[in-house]
């Protein structure tokens, strides 16, 4: 009987970014890595889908400048290159009206959006957002901060408006104050790129950091289970075959890694998926031949919870004079509707856009777009009460992923817990050689 089973040093199950960013450090510091992923090709939500000329990504992308996920990016060598959006061009879009965005002095003296009160108290407000620090408002909700720190009631619309586009979550109730306000901070001081061809140059760069050090990544390849055997642990696929490494890394959400597990590691997992509160958008993707307003770039909702972009206002994603735009409802609490989602998406571009319908080349509608698998709680203490890649009580399990870790969100927290996970595993490997030194 032929025998099917592969041998490494460590087994990295999932293909998504942090997963590949884990198979690239581990296979730089001469681990033997294979990286099975369960689609044809990895990348999972960062993968941008080719659109006939154009490039989708899944939903809006924009990458943190000055974040934990560039600094790994660079670590590991990969190159990208895109342009930061700009304030101008922008709208608060509020009960069916457009108004300036207040993005700056001039944006805000002239904005229709509200009166002078309220004006100066967000000017007040935007010159010292900087300097508050989150650290102490782990435990206290952003809607809690906002009612104790805002007074304007308008003006509280606009910040939590700014918090949703910052974190991509529609839930300020459970929303720590300090995640959500290190994350504006972020997004005021340094702001974002939005990446020539899309996210999946970052996909590529990953993948080519990885091979290129050794490692091996393995698609269409679905990891069942894993249990331990003889020293080792033995990931079963789908298919039959079997991985056996000294170390294992889940790159995928909590219901993946409880799925995965056995014992009293599944019962830790199983309540890290069970109190998870996953951050879910409904998002419409178009490419247009061309931009019917081609000033109007940006688009925010002030009391629904909508954005559009025009993606391709800075970076390259289809043909020149084209135009790739994203738009998202950010999903709470409250059931939605698709339908109901896609005719309001459809119809903040009717006002923004007038006389798009015509120009569509292109169309794709994500009703309900997983952003994050977990949304940084109050009650959870932020993301400093993330659980941390290492799984309590069981040797050589590691977890890595948007929910894992102390440093940033999405993807930011995938690549951050990337280099943790592996860090780990190369001091524990490290061990056995310094006790016989």
């Amino acid at each position: 009987m032929e025998d099917r089973t592969t041998t490494a040093d460590v087994a990295v199950i999932g293909g998504g970014l942090g997963g590949l960013a884990t198979a690239a450090y581990l296979a730089r510091g001469k681990h033997s890595v294979v990286l099975c992923e369960k689609a044809a090709a990895p990348g999972g939500r960062a993968a941008t889908t080719p659109v006939g000329e154009f490039r989708f990504n899944l939903g809006p992308h924009a990458l943190y400048a000055g974040s934990h996920g560039i600094a790994v990016l660079r670590e590991l060598g990969v190159s990208f290159h895109g342009r930061k959006p700009t304030a101008s061009g922008g709208f608060a879009i509020d009960r069916g009206a457009k108004h300036a965005l207040p993005g700056g002095f001039l944006s805000l003296l002239t904005t229709g959006l509200f009166g002078l009160p309220a004006k100066l108290e967000t000017g007040r407000l935007l010159a010292g957002f900087g300097r508050i620090d989150p650290a102490p408002l782990a435990h206290l909700s952003m809607h809690e901060w906002i009612e104790s720190n805002v007074r304007h009631p308008d003006v509280r619309r606009l910040v939590a408006a700014l918090v949703r586009v910052a974190t991509y979550s529609h839930d300020p109730e459970r929303l720590s104050a300090a995640t959500a306000i290190t994350q504006v901070q972020q997004a005021l001081s340094k702001g974002v790129l939005y990446l020539d061809g899309g996210w999946q140059t970052l996909v590529d760069g990953l993948r080519t950091a990885a091979t290129a050090a050794g490692a091996r990544i393995v698609t269409s390849a679905r990891a069942a289970s894993f249990e331990r055997r003889d020293n080792a642990w033995s990931v079963r696929l789908a298919d039959g075959s079997a991985i056996d490494a000294r170390a294992v890394v889940v790159a995928a959400g909590p219901d993946a890694a409880a799925a995965l597990l056995d014992g009293a590691a599944q019962a830790t997992a199983r309540r890290w998926a069970e109190t998870a509160v996953p951050v879910k958008a409904a998002c419409l993707d178009l490419a247009l031949s061309n931009l019917p307003q081609p000033r109007a770039t940006f688009a925010l909702g002030i009391d629904r919870p909508l954005y559009l972009s025009v993606h391709s206002a800075y970076a390259a994603l289809g043909p020149q004079g084209s135009a790739v735009i994203h738009l998202a409802k950010y999903l709470g609490r409250a059931a939605s509707d698709p339908k109901a989602d896609e005719r309001e998406l459809e119809a903040l571009m009717d006002l923004v856009q007038p006389g798009w319908r015509p120009l569509v080349q292109q169309r794709r509608f994500l009703p309900d777009m997983l952003v994050s698998h977990a949304l940084p709680t109050a009650a959870g203490g932020g993301t400093a009460g993330r659980p941390g890649p290492g799984i309590l009580g069981v040797d050589d399990v590691y977890v890595v992923g948007d929910w894992v870790g102390p440093d940033g969100l999405l993807a930011d927290a995938s690549l951050a817990s990337a280099k943790q996970a592996a860090s780990l595993i190369a001091q524990r490997a490290a061990r056995p050689a310094r006790a016989a030194a």
